[in-house]
């Protein structure tokens, strides 16, 4: 597995959630991040069906682009009783003609869980695949997973995406409802965020 030496790195995310989640696992290896977004490079388009094909699609792109190694996000959220869905498309799901409002997605999922009827707890988990892409095409590849349940209605102010409606396992508040120091650890990205650790880190 390839080490990581340089002391530069370009973010392939125009989220502002994740790259606030990312800056701040990186920070204690004093690793200076750039975004995408500060260096004007486009966000590809991501045509896999799986969280590890898109998040080498973006690494890759803006390893390319920038000539700096690139660490990419591809995340989602899985729901038992919807066989998985969305999953990949998670962000898709949110998608309307005014930008993102994932309101409307979790009132989506909701919706399609009461139609099915599906049972309590409504199992879930949200999914992370890291990719670190080097200019000269090398890429390592981390995936990680925060298992809990789908609640309703949604809780918290905090987070984004979808975590006013996910309740981790072994805990009675939303990601939403928790500060940042108190969610973080738990999250799907902190999973595979300690894999890229362990392995080009340290």
């Amino acid at each position: 597995m390839r080490k990581l030496t340089e002391t530069e790195i370009v973010l392939a995310s125009h989220n502002k959630g994740k790259l606030r989640e990312i800056q701040l696992l990186l920070m204690p290896y004093e690793i200076k991040c750039l975004s995408a977004g500060e260096l004007g490079i486009d966000e590809p388009d991501e045509t896999e069906n799986t969280f590890s094909g898109n998040a080498r699609i973006k690494a890759h792109f803006a390893a390319k682009a920038s000539g700096l190694p690139a660490l990419s996000d591809d995340s989602g959220i899985s729901i038992d009783a919807l066989n998985g869905k969305p999953g990949v498309y998670t962000a898709d799901w949110a998608e309307t003609k005014d930008g993102r409002d994932f309101n409307i997605a979790m009132q989506r999922v909701w919706r399609l869980l009461e139609e099915c009827g599906a049972p309590s707890p409504r199992l879930a988990q949200f999914n992370c695949t890291l990719c670190l892409a080097w200019p000269d095409g090398h890429d390592e590849i981390f995936a990680g997973i925060a298992p809990g349940q789908v609640v309703w209605p949604t809780r918290g102010e905090h987070g984004f995406g979808f975590d006013p409606m996910f309740q981790p396992e072994g805990y009675l508040k939303t990601f939403a409802e928790m500060l940042p120091a108190k969610k973080h650890p738990l999250t799907h990205r902190a999973d595979a965020f300690s894999k890229l650790v362990a392995g080009c880190l340290e």
